[in-house]
């Protein structure tokens, strides 16, 4: 028997997120979609409560509402956010407090603690180790060169491979299956910045 009305709280996430201003073309709707599905992909893996999937889930969809208002503090903001939407739902608050803490595991540096931590910093940067890593990276160039025009491909990879080299996923989910692919993007972008 679900806790909480996901179908409910997903449709409040997303009336949310349509208002995110299309400067962010990665902080957007469909990110946020696809860190839902993967950290449910990610938490399937284990052997998790439904109650604990359930607040994975409301974590994933809330976690970067604060680009409402930019992206300075959003993950702050985004925990604002979706304690004003559970407190419509008589929300226990060490519940509240295990989806703000997801939240903040996301702001990078990422730092987990809990495992729930951990699947949703992994979910939010799954991409790194996938064949989307560049598709998606260029959404993310889009909204750096929106607030620095100047800011040209080759500082992108260097960027990226600086991210890349010091990042470290936190699942032993993603360790398995991401990260030969994200150590081959490292392989490509030191070729890159070498041409």
């Amino acid at each position: 028997m679900p806790v909480y009305p996901i179908h409910k709280i997903k449709k409040n996430a997303l009336e949310l997120l349509k208002r995110i201003p299309p400067i962010y073309p990665y902080h957007s709707i469909e990110h946020t979609l696809y860190v839902l599905e993967t950290s449910l992909k990610i938490a399937n893996h284990y052997s998790l409560s439904d109650l604990d999937i359930e607040l994975i889930q409301i974590a994933a969809l809330y976690h970067d509402t604060g680009y409402l208002e930019g992206p300075k503090d959003h993950e702050e903001k985004s925990c604002f956010l979706v304690e004003q939407e559970l407190s419509k739902y008589n929300t226990e608050a060490s519940h509240l407090e295990l989806i703000k803490d997801m939240i903040m595991s996301t702001k990078i540096p990422q730092q987990p603690k809990s495992h729930m931590e951990c699947i949703l910093a992994d979910a939010d940067l799954e991409y790194i180790g996938t064949k989307s890593f560049w598709k998606t990276g260029l959404k993310l160039l889009e909204e750096i060169k929106f607030s620095n025009p100047d800011f040209n491909e080759d500082d992108w990879n260097k960027l990226q491979l600086n991210f890349l080299s010091t990042h470290s996923f936190h699942t032993s989910y993603c360790k398995r299956y991401k990260q030969k692919t994200k150590e081959k993007h490292i392989r490509s972008l030191k070729t890159l910045l070498q041409s």
